[in-house]
């Protein structure tokens, strides 16, 4: 892939953690991230996956340079982020933004909708006062709120509301490239669908590329183009999602996609065991990390660390000793696809949205 296909890039970085030195013995050391590189497309929808406290989110972080690598290094469009100075960072944040998983806690209470969203604009000098209460307005809209909600508080919303109003707040600046960590992990299941079609048609409609962490592969197998899944600061594969799905080469990634719910709620399939927890980060296994609780697992893995092989012609990379003979079970394409009921939810969400884009677009008529 040329320099031209990708819009940020991450080049063998870590982020490690450490304690204060105590009065006795030794400062706590966390491998957080270790040696990671990949190259996100430009407008695509990159996810990134794996079970909570392997890394996922302090790396989201670290590729909009809210958190700085400890070694390595995050280019976005050709430059270095970690080399920029701090009015360089500011200018480039208007193309990087993000949207946080708790969307309470990221909304400052004491200001109302509108003058969270008008935020980003004043910061970086966009448009007159007119043009941005404006551009709140129509960005309100856009998410599905009344204009009316510009002058309330965060607290006067639900949790999809609140979700919304951060998605219109990341969007204000006109980013590029915007970052969702674990967008919908806090929201109510029949409100995930809403916001998943909503992030895919805005991303569609401002030519965004996409950036989504998760922990659950359900929410992501629908709406990503390729799949990096991480165990314990490492990427152990990254494939098109279509091929990640469906055959996995990564005894990890098998079990994550094993545990994928079925629509049929009487369907029954094997899966792979996986036992125990992850390892501890300030002390991780030697050779392979997931050889501890990989059921496939030889000598050689608690021996040599495994590395992410180069793209094959489907673009997949794996990180495992024995990914040429381990024959391991994806999700059938029936089971991929969704139930009728669900189809029928996603069709309904899509159409009202429809109408409601026409609505908003007819000139008012005189009284």
């Amino acid at each position: 892939m040329s320099a031209a296909e990708s819009i940020l890039e991450a080049n063998l970085v870590e982020v490690r953690f450490s304690s204060e030195k105590p009065l006795f013995g030794q400062a706590v050391v966390v491998q957080a991230v270790s040696g990671v590189s990949l190259k996100i497309r430009r407008g695509e929808t990159f996810a990134i996956v794996g079970e909570s406290g392997c890394g996922k989110s302090t790396l989201a972080r670290l590729l909009t340079r809210l958190i700085r690598p400890t070694g390595g290094s995050v280019r976005y469009e050709g430059r270095d982020l970690g080399l920029l100075s701090a009015k360089e960072a500011r200018a480039i944040r208007r193309d990087l933004q993000f949207i946080f998983q708790d969307p309470y806690a990221s909304l400052n209470p004491r200001m109302t909708v509108g003058a969270l969203i008008e935020e980003p604009l004043r910061v970086h000098k966009i448009g007159s006062k007119a043009e941005r209460r404006a551009k709140v307005a129509a960005l309100l809209a856009r998410v599905g709120l009344p204009a009316q909600a510009a002058s309330r508080y965060p607290h006067e919303f639900s949790g999809g509301q609140r979700q919304r109003i951060g998605i219109a707040r990341a969007l204000a600046s006109g980013p590029k490239l915007v970052v969702g960590d674990e967008p919908v992990s806090a929201l109510d299941v029949s409100i995930q669908a809403q916001v998943v079609n909503l992030l895919a048609d805005l991303k569609e409609e401002f030519g965004l590329t996409l950036i989504v962490i998760a922990h659950d592969l359900a929410v992501i197998r629908h709406m990503a183009d390729r799949v990096a899944v991480m165990y314990l600061g490492e990427i152990v594969e990254l494939a098109p999602a279509s091929r990640l799905f469906a055959a996995p080469r990564h005894p990890y990634t098998e079990a994550l996609v094993q545990a994928i719910p079925l629509p049929d709620p009487a369907a029954r399939r094997a899966q792979v065991r996986v036992e125990g927890e992850l390892p501890n980060p300030i002390a991780p296994p030697s050779g392979c990390k997931f050889h501890p609780r990989c059921p496939f697992a030889i000598p050689l893995c608690s021996q040599e660390r495994p590395v992410l092989s180069r793209p094959d012609a489907e673009g997949r990379q794996v990180a495992c000793h024995r990914a040429g003979e381990l024959t391991l079970t994806g999700l059938a394409t029936a089971e991929t696809a969704r139930s009728p009921a669900a189809a029928r939810r996603f069709e309904l969400y899509r159409e009202a949205r429809a109408e409601q884009a026409a609505r908003s677009s007819r000139p008012a008529q005189p009284d």
